[in-house]
């Protein structure tokens, strides 16, 4: 039977294996509300309401994600001297907010797709296929009307 100062080493391994998977993206992410927003601005030539929408929507993602940063902070602060079964109950809930910040970048990234003309968009896809990553799909439909 494993001690608890045995098992800690463990849970923490573990934690930080949900942590390294929760970033291991297979979608093609544009990355809006970092420090790729200049450079999505340059490589799909944004016009000016676009550029507007990309810098409002990079906000919201900063308001959203520094919440759930603020929550993971104060779990991993509350579980310092916590027992295994308590550090395993928490790396679900922070894997749960890894997968919450994730869903706000989709979210986002979805919405300036939304809004990208057919050139804009096909070169998306065509840069994801290059990456081998699997890209966000909008219904183009929507705005072809």
């Amino acid at each position: 039977m494993l001690k608890t100062n045995q098992l800690k080493p463990i849970v923490l391994s573990f934690l930080m294996c949900l942590g390294w998977s929760a970033y291991g993206q297979q979608e093609c992410f544009l990355g809006i509300g970092g420090q790729d927003d200049e450079t999505i601005t340059e490589v799909f030539q944004l016009s000016e309401s676009q550029k507007e929408n990309l810098e409002n929507w990079s906000a919201e993602l900063k308001v959203r994600n520094d919440i759930l940063k603020d929550q993971a902070k104060y779990l991993l602060k509350r579980q310092a001297q916590a027992s295994p079964e308590d550090l395993m109950a928490m790396s679900y809930k922070y894997r749960d907010l890894l997968d919450s910040m994730k869903q706000n970048l989709r979210m986002l990234d979805k919405r300036l797709l939304t809004i990208f003309n057919e050139a804009q968009y096909n070169l998306y896809i065509e840069l994801c296929n290059q990456l081998t990553l699997r890209p966000i799909y909008v219904n183009r439909s929507d705005n072809e009307k």
